[in-house]
């Protein structure tokens, strides 16, 4: 008869205690993970984040203000495979505490106002259905509306297949208020989290004034297997990574989630929101738009850089891109280098 002790002298830890990276295969203490930002500090492996963390991580504390939390979606097909679509829809919100895939509201980042739309990866793949689209398309119709910067971050296997053709008619209801957006100088930037797929890249997630990635995140229409066969050639190793696309240009910066949020906060300085015509104080200031955000850049960073580009710089009552900036005092006017040479001789 086995001898039963009354207690066992190995100690046994909780299983939740640790968190193996699927990069360097290193077990790394959960508590260690959130300090670091879910950033695996051996390696530097990005894990994924909830939309509470991603609110955290972006905005000014206790300043975001949800807006339509209580869009549910519904089951307009009766679709089923191997779950029924609602029990599917039931158990991710059991499993997250969402109510959809994705979430909008105003919010501040180092006191600026702005509109966000956030994915949740767990929510079924984030992928993008109905109330999804909807969510989005209000979250830029209010930047709009309000004329503050609009900011999405991305993180969706696509289109949401439970409801079909349906699900495929949001890549045109997101993308149209962004045409808007575009017309009345009003910035959108675009977060792309691992990973960020399908419908939701071939729609609003790829036309950001600015686009910003993770590191290392996936970041493709297609899977690379399907890919590679459609265009019928190998394609590179790691084509569909962020560091890939930012060399060929589909990405314009590839930021460490340390550095993300004080990254933002310098884009939405450089492209501030076009101010309406006629509206007191704007003189000729001007508009939103490349060569607006340049100069304003040079206005902003003194001589140096105005030398370097050859822009005159005029400290005044409408210097800066935009209205309401202030004269910055003692800055002297850049030569040109055709001056320049003129002196030399």
């Amino acid at each position: 008869m086995p001898i039963k002790f009354p207690f066992s002298r190995r100690r046994v830890g909780p299983t939740d205690a640790w968190t193996k990276c699927p990069s360097c295969d290193q077990q790394v203490f959960n508590r260690q993970l959130e300090r670091n930002l879910r950033v695996c500090p051996n390696c530097g492996h990005h894990f994924r984040m909830s939309i509470g963390e991603r609110i955290d991580l972006l905005l000014d504390e206790d300043s975001f203000v949800e807006r339509d939390s209580t869009l549910e979606s519904v089951d307009p097909l009766g679709f089923t495979d191997k779950k029924a679509y609602p029990n599917r829809l039931e158990a991710a919100q059991v499993k997250t505490g969402l109510r959809e895939a994705a979430v909008w509201g105003i919010g501040t980042i180092e006191g600026r106002r702005v509109a966000i739309g956030l994915f949740d990866f767990r929510f079924m793949g984030g992928s993008m259905g109905s109330v999804v689209g909807e969510k989005v398309a209000r979250c830029l119709e209010a930047a709009l509306a309000e004329r503050i910067p609009a900011i999405m971050v991305s993180a969706s296997g696509g289109a949401r297949m439970q409801e079909g053709t349906l699900s495929l008619l949001q890549l045109a209801k997101t993308t149209a208020p962004l045409v808007r957006l575009d017309e009345a100088g009003v910035p959108f930037i675009s977060i792309l989290t691992d990973p960020t797929t399908g419908g939701v890249l071939a729609s609003f997630a790829s036309l950001g004034d600015v686009i910003v990635a993770e590191p290392k995140a996936l970041i493709g229409f297609a899977g690379a297997r399907v890919a590679s066969g459609t265009v019928g050639e190998e394609l590179p190793e790691g084509f569909q990574t962020a560091e890939f696309l930012l060399e060929h240009g589909f990405v314009d910066l590839v930021t460490p989630r340390a550095e993300l949020r004080a990254t933002i906060s310098r884009v939405l300085r450089l492209l501030p929101v076009a101010p309406v015509e006629g509206e007191e104080g704007v003189g000729e200031g001007r508009g939103w738009g490349p060569i607006g955000v340049l100069s304003g850049l040079a206005e902003r960073v003194g001589g140096a850089v105005s030398e370097t580009i050859g822009i005159n710089v005029e400290p005044g009552a409408n210097a800066g891109n935009g209205a309401g900036a202030e004269p910055v005092p003692g800055r002297m006017r850049s030569r040109t280098r055709a001056a320049s040479r003129e002196e030399d001789q």
